[in-house]
């Protein structure tokens, strides 16, 4: 509610003069722009000023008169604004946080604040004729320092993006071609569902948690924990669970996912990877924008250029881990694929052998029962398949199964026909696209 005097609701320009103790015309105006995503980050930095800086504040509402007209201080500092705006209820805006959280964010209002140092009025607005869409923070004071100060002072706390913080999140472009944040839910994965060669199991451990568990030391030795890794193999074989799995393992750290349109967000990711640090930067099929010159866009290169701007401009200490996968590292650009400082390993994630598909086999196998008179002839039918081949294998077969015994209780039985069926259906019936799908370069002889 508006301040009164006299039994009467102050105007503006009146509240202005009173609370800052000079001519609203004579004080200082400092204005800032806080991208939309940056929302709930401010919001938490207003509240956090509350607890770090002796600052208390009283909100109020703004109205206006003409839908086209944004409200400013320095417009409520004249006295023929009290026909234009009006004090009203405050407007918040509703923002999903993660673990399906919400955050009621002011959207528009003035903040009357009182500061140690010296008052001060604030307004957040989201101006709605202005391109690309921002939210504005201006702050007036007595003197330039006292405005200054607090804005800066806020924007420290802004950069730390608490809302963002020690969780799971992907960058997607709006239809302003703006970054937004999205929040995920990773799926926890243990080492045993990695179905890998036990030294490659290895690498991928020693290249990112061991580094995460020696940090201290190695920060000690002036040894540097920025670090590129390029998961690379044929499709289905695992890379994007591989990173899922040291995203997952690897917990107290930022998870930043960019595929598809957000890969141009490539610059955000950066700036918001040095204010969260220890981050896991996932970029799936990196190839998409790192191919060879002769067989892309300019815009293309412009991102992997930028990809690699933003790997190396992070200070040596900075715990930022980049995770890459491909599928076609011939064809990367050697800028991305050779560069030290970038990628510091890169490891191929094969397809599996006949341990990993016997093992491949008793994973998905899970949940039903496999009467196989001989399950290593299928260890050796497999041969040459991905494990998505695998996994959808068991899937097909469970479904013949189903289908062959439709009114049977309790867990599904899958037999020698099932899978003879499931086999045919997938490298017979379902031909060269199917496979290439499952990244199962099968002849149908094979059937």
């Amino acid at each position: 509610m508006a301040k009164k005097r006299g039994g009467r609701h102050l105007s503006f320009s009146s509240r202005l003069r009173e609370h800052l103790g000079v001519k609203p015309t004579k004080a200082v105006l400092v204005s800032h722009s806080v991208a939309i995503y940056d929302r709930p980050n401010l919001h938490l930095a207003i509240e956090k000023l509350k607890t770090l800086h002796g600052v208390s504040y009283e909100l109020q509402g703004i109205l206006t008169n003409d839908h086209y007209e944004e409200p400013s201080l320095a417009k409520f500092a004249l006295p023929s604004a009290d026909r234009r705006f009006l004090a009203g209820p405050v407007e918040f805006h509703d923002v999903a946080l993660a673990d399906g959280k919400r955050l009621a964010c002011v959207r528009r209002a003035i903040y009357w604040i009182t500061t140690p140092a010296a008052p001060l009025a604030m307004l957040v607005t989201e101006p709605r004729h202005e391109y690309p869409p921002h939210l504005t923070v201006e702050i007036m004071g007595a003197t330039r320092d006292a405005a200054h100060d607090f804005g800066l002072m806020l924007l420290k706390l802004i950069a730390e993006a608490p809302a963002f913080r020690g969780h799971v999140l992907s960058l997607e472009m709006d239809c302003h071609r703006q970054p937004t944040v999205q929040f995920h839910r990773l799926p926890k994965i243990g080492r045993d569902e990695i179905i890998l060669p036990a030294d490659v199991v290895q690498r991928l451990d020693r290249q990112t948690m061991g580094m995460v568990h020696h940090a201290a030391r190695l920060r000690q030795a002036q040894r540097h924990l920025k670090r590129g890794l390029l998961l690379h193999g044929p499709p289905g074989t695992g890379k994007t669970l591989s990173a899922m799995y040291l995203a997952s393992q690897m917990k107290d750290r930022t998870v930043m996912i960019l595929t598809g349109g957000g890969v141009s967000s490539i610059e955000t990711c950066g700036r918001l990877a040095r204010a969260l640090a220890p981050v896991t930067i996932i970029l799936e099929d990196v190839d998409l924008i790192g191919t060879q010159r002769e067989q892309q866009s300019v815009g293309a290169n412009a991102l992997l250029f930028e990809l690699l701007n933003q790997m190396d401009g992070l200070s040596e200490d900075a715990d930022v881990l980049f995770v890459l996968t491909t599928n076609r590292p011939d064809e990367l650009e050697p800028a991305l694929a050779a560069r030290p400082g970038r990628i510091d390993q890169a490891i191929e994630i094969p397809l599996p052998d006949a341990d990993c598909r016997r093992r491949l086999l008793s994973l998905y196998g899970k949940g039903i029962e496999l009467r196989l008179t001989d399950p290593e002839s299928v260890i050796a039918r497999s041969e040459g398949g991905s494990a998505a081949f695998i996994r959808e294998l068991l899937r097909r077969a469970t479904i013949m199964a189903v289908e062959r015994e439709p009114k049977a209780k309790g867990a599904i039985v899958v037999t020698d026909a099932d899978m003879d069926a499931a086999f045919h259906d997938l490298v017979v019936v379902g031909g060269q696209l199917t496979q290439t799908l499952l990244g199962t370069p099968f002849q149908e002889t094979q059937a």
